[in-house]
């Protein structure tokens, strides 16, 4: 991977807070933009491939509106814009003018040797038409994206990229940029008789513990209660199956960040999911509070239960 920051161009970028972000997209045909945008729109942002240029300023009114509640926007300009492109540098300039928004102009580009090879596997013709060769049509494209390429915050050289690297590296990038996009991890309980939950990426089965149900004075209550932690407290692999899960987390949450994961579900699951996995449930998720990049949620699915 080459990753190139023009720092001639970081005095253009706003030194206030800004909720709003708007990510331009472009580079050369075969560079990885379509998995660049559809990475940006697993991270949430509002995507909008080949907008005629003229309608970028738009768009970006009509996001400002209160009932639109869009508030990251990502698109993609390439030469399929055809004579528009050439006022994609006043249109850009414009926008960056915007007080309450964070403009990042990313360029994807790769050597001819690779991006034939693109274009040889995908048997597509270059967007400048069937009159020009892949090489020729590469020749002009460089040519007529050369102003905007100047122009870009960060350059991405994608020769030695897979469609997942491409993903990864345009994720983390725009983390980067944006300081506040943080992966959301929701800490799950759950009851085994009522099914695994669908969305669960990771799944720790709980019911190894000893069973607050067969307690009497416990069994009305719910893991939530502290008689039932209590209870729980009391057992030495307690502990122990928090200490080996927490560690094991502090290793993989920055592993599924670096990775471009948008969500992580972990749950935990005993038998009704009332007791065991509802206590162990609360108390990771306090284990896991401050975490640096996650947003955390706390859910318990089968709490309420018969």
């Amino acid at each position: 991977m080459v990753k190139k920051r023009l720092s001639h161009k970081s005095s253009s970028r706003l030194s206030g807070p800004t909720n709003r972000r708007f990510v331009v997209v472009t580079g050369l045909s075969g560079s990885g933009k379509s998995q660049a945008i559809k990475a940006l729109e697993d991270l949430g942002y509002f995507c909008v491939d080949n907008l005629p240029t003229t309608l970028i300023l738009t768009l970006n009114a009509l996001s400002k509106r209160q009932e639109t509640e869009i508030s990251k926007i990502a698109m993609v300009v390439d030469v399929r814009e055809g004579k528009l492109l050439s006022q994609f540098p006043r249109v850009f300039r414009r926008l960056k003018t915007e007080r309450d928004l964070k403009v990042t102009l990313v360029f994807l580009e790769a050597n001819d040797a690779a991006l034939i090879r693109r274009f040889s596997e995908t048997r597509r013709p270059h967007p400048l038409g069937n009159r020009l060769s892949v090489v020729d049509g590469l020749k002009e494209e460089r040519k007529q994206l050369d102003a905007i390429r100047q122009m870009a915050d960060e350059i991405v050289d994608t020769s030695k990229m897979t469609v997942h690297d491409i993903r990864q590296n345009i994720m983390a990038l725009v983390r980067a940029e944006a300081g506040n996009i943080d992966m959301i991890v929701t800490v799950l309980s759950f009851g085994f008789k009522y099914g695994l939950p669908l969305d669960s990426d990771l799944v720790f089965d709980v019911r190894f513990l000893p069973n607050p149900y067969f307690v009497a004075h416990l069994r009305s209550k719910t893991g939530k209660h502290r008689s039932v932690t209590n209870y729980l407290k009391k057992f030495s692999k307690t502990k122990g199956f928090l200490d080996r899960v927490t560690k094991l987390l502090s290793f993989l949450v920055p592993q599924y960040l670096n990775e471009g994961k948008s969500y992580l579900t972990i749950a935990i699951g005993c038998t009704g999911g009332r007791h065991r996995s509802v206590s162990i449930a609360e108390a990771l998720s306090k284990e896991l509070t401050g975490t640096d990049g996650i947003q955390l949620k706390l859910r318990h699915r089968d709490i309420e239960a018969e």
